[in-house]
This record gives C-alpha cells, structure tokens and sequence, in this order.
C-alpha cells in the first residue's frame, strides 16, 4: 500500500496549522514524522486517520484519489492509529482488548471466547510475541501494552500503522523489545509513520524523515544523508546546543539528607544529600528504586527504617501534603496519567497545589492567585491563548511548564524533578534545561530523575547511580560519562585508578 497527502491545508478559525503539506508512506518502511509540540504532526496525521477534516489538499491511496470522512474510513483502508495514550482496558484481559467493538459471538448473542482466543494466540505467533492472550492487561508493562495494541492493529488487517510517541514512557529494555516488534512489521511488509522526539531512535530505525516546522514542510529525505544535529536544526530553524551546561555555583545550606533509607521491595540502605543551589542527578536502569525512592521522601511510599532531614533537622514525611508544607516539590513521570488533569484548564493545573496557600476561611483570594500564575507564565515562557482553555490544548513541551509552574508557586526549597523532559521536542527541552539552570541560581535545590545519561551528564553537578535498589556508586568530575554510568548501572563499579584516569 502507498498512502500521499498532497498539499493539505488545516486551519483552525485564525489560526494556519498545516500550509501546503505534502506527505506519503508505503508499506515496508518506516518514515520519522518530526517537529516541535505544535508543528503540525498530530493535525495532519489526524486527517489521515479520519479524526479532523482536512480544509484543502488531496489524499492518494494507491494512485486513487480518496477520502477520509471519520475514523472507521481511514481504518477501513489498512491505517491503524497506535496513539500514545493507549486505548486499553486494565481490567480485561489481553483477547477481550483485542475484540474491543468488534467482538466475536456464537448464536444467541453469547461471546465466542474461544475463538477470540484462538484469533489473538493467532496474530501474536504471526508477530513472534510471547503472550498468553488470557493475560489481563493491568499485569503487562507498558511496552507489552503498546505491542498488545499494534498486535489489535494488525488483526484489524492494518497495512500503514501511525506510531505517536511510542516510546516516550519506556526503559531502554522495553524500547528495544517494541523495536523487535516494528522490524517484524517491516517484513510483513507493513508501512510505519514513526512520530518521535528521540532523535538517536530515529537514525537507528527509521528509513526517510519528514520536518514539519510552523505548519509547513520543512525538510525531507532519506535517514542516512542527515545527522541529529541537522534534525535537530531542521525542527527549530537553528543550530541546537549540545555542550555541557554545567557551570560552577556557590552552593548553600544542607537542604535534605536521607541516612540509611529502606522500603520492603524497592530500595535499601540509601544515604545522600543535596544542598540549595545544587543540581543532583540520579539514574539507573529498569527496577533501580529511584522513582520509588523519590516519591517515599516526597510522602507517597511507605518508609520502613532510615532518616530523613530537611535543613539539618530530622523530620517525618508522612504524606504529601507535609511534603508540599515543609518545602518538597515533586515533578511526577509521565506527566499524561501523573501530572495533569485533563478535564480542568490551564489555570486550574497550574495552581491546584496552591490553592491552601491562596485560601483563608475556605475562600480562595483569585486575584492573588492569578497574579502569582501569570508571574509564572511569564518566567516559563509558557505559550498559550486563553487560561481558561484545556490543559490538552498546549503542546506537551508547554504541558510540563505547567506542572511545573503549579510546583514553583507553592515556593519550594527542594524540587525533585522525575523524568522532567519526557514527552517534549527538542526546542522545549532546552528551554526546560534553561529553567533548571535558573532554578538551581536562586538557591533551589534541585533533584533531577532520567534514564538518559546524556541529559545527567549535560545539566548535574554530580549524579547518584542506582542498581536494583541499591545506591551503586556516584559520578561527577570525569566520571561523569556514558561509559562510567552505565558501568555502575549494571552492577560494576569503578575502581580508583579509572576515578584519577591513570
């Protein structure tokens, strides 16, 4: 199958989203979709899969000048939309998700179970996926949820899937394994739309690339005669940074210390601290603790021995509205199910921890509140129209300086940041680095959670590095590298004579 858009044009009211876009996609190939939040990617994709109409422009399946009015055309026609909220059901089980609208029945109307069964067993051995389809979903990992859906994908005789993001929430062993999955697509000669920020997994998989910047087509052409420097530059109109933004601070007062730190199952025996004006990386790999670790000192994890003192006072955190009293703020992973909500608007996330801070007698003063939202906005350089809109109308970079925002009001001392670029371009990441760099100035101390060594190693002074639980080591100085970290990560050590390079 061969899909073209040929110049499509998408405004919404004032606002140009897509000017004179042309796009295509055929079977066996994956082609990265690239741009920053707000570019276009998600409209046009939309209009492919039949969710928005398109204002101008022509859509070819196959030669053949096509139309697509609503979503069961689009998927009618082989295009499945693997979104990155994935459309499971946790308390189903794997087959039942696959049949979701489309279930199977005998005479009389009663569910075929067996037949469901034996379809889904079907397609997963197709693929090469090891699953029982009996499974109920709430017990697989999200990369098993993602290849569950592209598995529904498939069965629905998809020829061209749309992947958004599928990455994003993963650990590199779950990249790797939906990687497999795509790579078994591509023999069954089956086309990807690859929507990604991760430059490094575009260059790895994907076969051409298409830029979208301010709604129009940038860029294009095949993945091998590019860098990720010139995506990069094709996404932003300009050269992106790639040095080293650590920069020397004079550091203040102790601001948290843990002495022996344990939980029942995920971390033992951590002891650390961090001082104002300090940034403090911590990464690992999958089942390191420190997500666990971080949400336990913030009030949501339970504590079984160990210390916790904030500003050299010893000092119990018993959930999170003491943390958020005693100075601790908290940026949660996966900012979609953790860090939003999706039915309030802009305002509302960006001040909803404040609201005992602004209240007196029950009544919250909005004037005050406002101000102190809109000093926010400003500072953050958060781009919106109206306060009043969804928090799903901004771009995801933009998402996550609100959440942000509603942390920086309640004026935290401590402000423990997990994953704090996960889901945002490349442009909105380098703002976010920008934020932390002027944080840490003014003397907060900063707690910074990521898998990616890269972005530790760019924007700490020193980073702790756990392994299964355990704090394994530390790096800063030359040690702090890809190499040395990931040594740690996996269990090594680093021997005195690497620390002095000798």
């Amino acid at each position: 199958m061969k899909i073209e858009m040929r110049d499509i044009c998408k405004a919404f009211g004032a606002n140009i989203v897509l000017k004179n876009v042309s796009f295509s996609i055929k079977g066996g190939e994956v082609c990265a979709l690239l741009g920053e939040n707000g570019a276009g990617k998600s409209t046009l994709m939309n209009i492919l899969g039949g969710v928005v109409s398109m204002d101008s422009g022509d859509i070819y399946l196959d030669d053949k000048k096509t139309q697509f009015d609503m979503p069961a055309d689009s998927l009618d026609a082989g295009i499945a939309f693997v979104h990155q909220e994935l459309n499971l059901i946790n308390d189903l089980p794997i087959y039942e998700n696959m049949f979701i609208g489309r279930e199977i029945k005998k005479k009389g109307g009663v569910l075929d179970l067996e037949k469901m069964i034996f379809e889904t067993q079907e397609v997963f051995e197709r693929m090469d996926v090891e699953l029982n389809p009996r499974t109920m979903v709430r017990d697989l990992d999200t990369s098993y949820k993602q290849i569950v859906e592209i598995c529904r994908a498939i069965m629905m005789d998809a020829s061209i899937i749309i992947m958004d993001e599928p990455t994003t929430s993963l650990t590199d062993s779950e990249i790797k394994r939906v990687f497999q999955m795509m790579e078994t697509l591509k023999s069954h000669d089956v086309g990807i739309v690859f929507i990604s920020h991760k430059l490094g997994e575009v260059m790895e998989f994907c076969d051409r690339y298409t830029v979208l910047r301010n709604g129009v087509l940038a860029a294009e052409g095949p993945v091998d005669d590019v860098t990720t420097d010139d995506l990069a530059r094709f996404m932003v109109g300009h050269d992106v940074r790639t040095i080293s933004l650590q920069c020397s601070r004079e550091l203040g007062r102790e601001v948290l210390r843990v002495e022996g730190l344990s939980d029942d199952n995920n971390f033992s025996n951590i002891s650390f601290s961090v001082r104002a004006g300090e940034i403090l990386g911590v990464t690992g790999l999958l089942g390191d603790g420190r997500s666990e670790l971080f949400k336990a000192i913030f009030g949501n994890g339970d504590i079984c021995s160990g210390k916790i003192y904030l500003a050299e006072k010893l000092t119990q955190v018993n959930n999170t509205t003491q943390a958020v009293e005693k100075g601790i703020g908290y940026l949660p992973r996966n900012r979609k199910e953790n860090g939003i909500i999706k039915d309030m608007n802009i305002f509302e996330n960006g001040s909803i921890v404040t609201w005992p801070k602004f209240s007196k007698w029950g009544i919250i003063n909005k004037k005050t509140q406002e101000e102190e939202f809109e000093k926010q906005v400003k500072d953050l350089k958060i781009k919106m129209s109206l306060k009043t809109d969804l928090i799903n109308s901004l771009s995801g970079g933009n998402q996550q300086k609100v959440v942000l925002a509603k942390w920086l009001i309640a004026n935290p001392n401590l402000l423990i940041l997990d994953n704090p670029t996960q889901g945002v371009d490349v442009g909105a990441k380098e703002e976010i680095y920008d934020i932390i760099l002027r944080l840490a100035k003014e003397n907060i101390a900063i707690v910074v959670l990521s898998s990616e060594a890269k972005e530790i190693i760019r924007i700490c002074d020193r980073a702790l590095v756990m392994y299964h639980g355990v704090l394994q080591g530390e790096v800063s100085g030359e040690t702090m590298n890809k190499h040395d970290i990931m040594r740690l990560a996996t269990g090594g050590t680093i021997a005195l004579n690497q620390r002095e390079g000798t």
